[in-house]
């Protein structure tokens, strides 16, 4: 689809006339209430599942198929391109989403979508099921605006049910289907833009890892005036372990921690320099009063590309109220990194082992339990791929495009361990959009912009052929 004013005007004649039939469609399937964490819930995962199965099949998606997990089933379809060199690209959402009830403070009632101002307002109208059904225009634009019967590329979807609650059957259920989803290019439509003046493409998203650290000490709790001072105290350990995790300079303190790190280039700093960044914005969405961390590195670099660990909990002892002059016999620490592209989940445990095996003294007995990790992703700016979804995105808003990454963490790292497929990220949702909170939105103008960059962006990547 060659970037001349008739084919954009197509798409968009396209999108325009069909909007009021797509909205009534996903206000329909907003209105399941399919949220994951609550096993009561768990029939309207399933028909949210079966109802997005049959809508990919009235798209024209001629391979339709729900997968069964150990949880919430998961809609893989399929579309041939027909032609043999087309590159195969596989988009990945959810359909499960977080819980709500009007009185947590919503204005309406969560699963009635309600249309006011420009926005439409329910549980998942940007997280995720918003950006999942815009794909849906998309390809149908894509197609009334090239005269083809079938997309571009070979495209494929995988939309899970379970990522609202941390994704635990995911990475099995790929590596399970992983020839069914092979393919040269992911894109992950489950992320967001700086703003609605300023869109951007993310690049990555960093990875997790987490542990507990229990230590004991006495075999009880004992008199601290008859004993204290002349044993090693577990709270007081613990309180050591986390004082050291950084150095002066705010870095993590854990020899090897930083293996393997990509390091931002000259040119990533200025892309990130040139974001209308509020830092006093920023703190006040962070509920905090002052900014802090490593050492030579702005705020935006240090929460997108810069490896962490945090104290996410310690505690020991009595915590009751008044005092009670004791030696406990117990503490905890709980400990989180964010990982970025480069380091390697797997060298992380035994160094955090080692690291605080050689800081306890003798008499504190401890143990460490980690969680599964996940892994970072990062596409450079200069893939193909990432290029295609760039000059897609400039078609249907009319601007240049800006880059971003994401501090958090999710299943796209997944996806691209396991496929060895590089993840792009196109995501429409605008920080006002309230993920997670009463009210959640979506903008209908930047919805309908997501569908053009769909429909722009098969056409774009079969041209250049990016692999």
């Amino acid at each position: 689809m060659s970037n001349t004013p008739d084919t954009d005007i197509a798409v968009r004649t396209y999108v325009e006339g069909n909007r009021a039939a797509f909205l009534d469609d996903l206000a329909e399937w907003l209105r399941i209430p399919s949220v994951s964490a609550d096993p009561a819930r768990a029939d309207d995962v399933r028909r949210s599942a079966e109802w997005l199965a049959a809508s990919l099949t009235a798209t024209g998606f001629p391979v339709v198929e729900t997968w069964p997990t150990a949880g919430a089933p998961a809609v893989f379809a399929e579309w041939p391109s027909g032609d043999p060199d087309a590159p195969t690209v596989l988009v990945y959402g959810h359909h499960d989403v977080q819980p709500a009830a009007r009185e947590d403070g919503w204005h309406t009632e969560p699963f009635e979508p309600t249309v006011k101002d420009g926005r439409l307002y329910a549980r998942g109208a940007a997280d995720d099921k918003g950006q999942v059904f815009l794909h849906t225009l998309g390809v149908r634009a894509h197609l009334a605006a090239t005269g083809r019967t079938a997309p571009a590329v070979n495209l494929k979807l995988i939309v899970e049910g379970e990522e609202e609650s941390g994704s635990p059957h995911f990475a099995e259920l790929i590596q399970a289907h992983a020839d069914r989803l092979a393919c040269d290019t992911v894109i992950v439509s489950d992320t967001g833009m700086w703003s609605e003046d300023t869109p951007t493409v993310c690049t990555g998203m960093r990875g997790l890892a987490d542990c507990q650290i229990d230590l004991y000490g006495p075999d009880q709790d004992i008199h601290s005036g008859s004993f204290g001072g002349a044993v090693p105290n577990p709270a007081t350990e613990a309180a050591r372990l986390a004082a050291a995790l950084h150095d002066a300079d705010r870095r993590v303190a854990i020899p090897g921690f930083y293996d393997g790190v990509v390091e931002l280039t000259d040119r990533e700093r200025e892309l990130f320099a040139e974001l209308p960044f509020d830092e006093g914005a920023w703190l006040r969405s962070a509920h905090s009063h002052a900014t802090l961390g490593e050492a030579g590195h702005t705020t935006l670099e240090r929460i997108w590309a810069r490896p962490t660990a945090e104290v996410n909990g310690i505690g020991g002892g009595y915590q009751g109220p008044g005092g009670k002059t004791i030696v406990p016999s117990y503490a905890q620490l709980k400990l989180s990194f964010r990982l970025v592209a480069g380091q390697d989940a797997d060298k992380l445990e035994p160094a955090v082992r080692e690291w605080v095996a050689a800081r306890l003294p003798a008499g504190i007995r401890h143990e460490i339990a980690f969680g599964n990790a996940t892994r970072p992703c990062l596409t450079p700016l200069d893939h193909p791929a990432l290029q295609s979804l760039a000059r897609a995105m400039e078609r249907a808003f009319g601007t240049g495009i800006r880059f971003t990454r994401e501090g958090g963490s999710g299943p796209a790292a997944d996806l691209q361990e396991v496929l060895g497929a590089p993840v792009l990220f196109l995501g429409i949702s605008v920080p006002s959009d309230g993920w997670h909170a009463p009210n959640e939105k979506v903008e209908l103008d930047l919805l309908m912009k997501g569908a053009e960059t769909a429909a722009y962006l098969w056409c774009d990547l079969a041209e250049r052929r990016p692999v």
